[in-house]
């Protein structure tokens, strides 16, 4: 009876409310870099040969704090201590990946910057900002930091001047040295 009932067996038919295990397609946006990937910097190998074009650009509405050899973007809040939100910018680039490479450089985008889509706790958030480049606003994926760095970073942590991270560690590179 058992095996008889077992191969009469039918499994329910998908209707349109199932759910996808797929991911959404992501918009394939430009991203912007500010820190170590930036030319010049330790990981901008990661995007070597992976680019269409690279210009500067800036992100307004957000801050810049020193980290321990990296950069973190924070959006701004209007805590104290933070810039007044129309004053405060990020300086970098506008990266555009080339096509057939997008979704190899976005997952080694994600992992360099410790971020898993959708899970809590991810050191830095990947999110669609508009950023400014040759005198026009863009949508571009940006790396901001995730909730809890921001808010410590925002109680304790040390702002770049101007935004602009290169040139602030360039600032403070003894003399005689690049």
């Amino acid at each position: 009876m058992e095996a008889a009932s077992r191969a009469t067996r039918r499994l329910a038919p998908c209707d349109e409310r199932t759910v996808s295990l797929t991911p959404p397609t992501l918009p394939r946006l430009p991203f912007f870099v500010y820190g170590t990937l930036r030319p010049g910097e330790a990981n901008h190998g990661l995007l070597e040969g992976r680019t269409a074009a690279q210009r500067p650009a800036e992100l307004p509405g957000a801050v810049l704090y020193d980290g321990p050899g990296y950069p973190y973007a924070v959006a701004v809040t209007g805590t104290a201590g933070e810039a007044v939100a129309e004053a405060a910018s990020v300086h970098g680039d506008l990266v555009h990946l080339l096509p057939e490479l997008y979704e190899s450089v976005l997952a080694d985008l994600d992992r360099l910057e410790e971020h898993v889509p959708g899970a809590p706790g991810n050191l830095y958030e990947r999110v669609v900002r508009e950023v400014w480049c040759d005198g026009r606003a863009r949508a571009a994926w940006v790396y901001l930091a995730g909730e809890e760095l921001a808010r410590a970073l925002r109680e304790s942590g040390r702002l770049v001047p101007g935004g602009d991270w290169g040139r602030a560690r360039q600032a403070h590179r003894p003399p005689g040295r690049a």
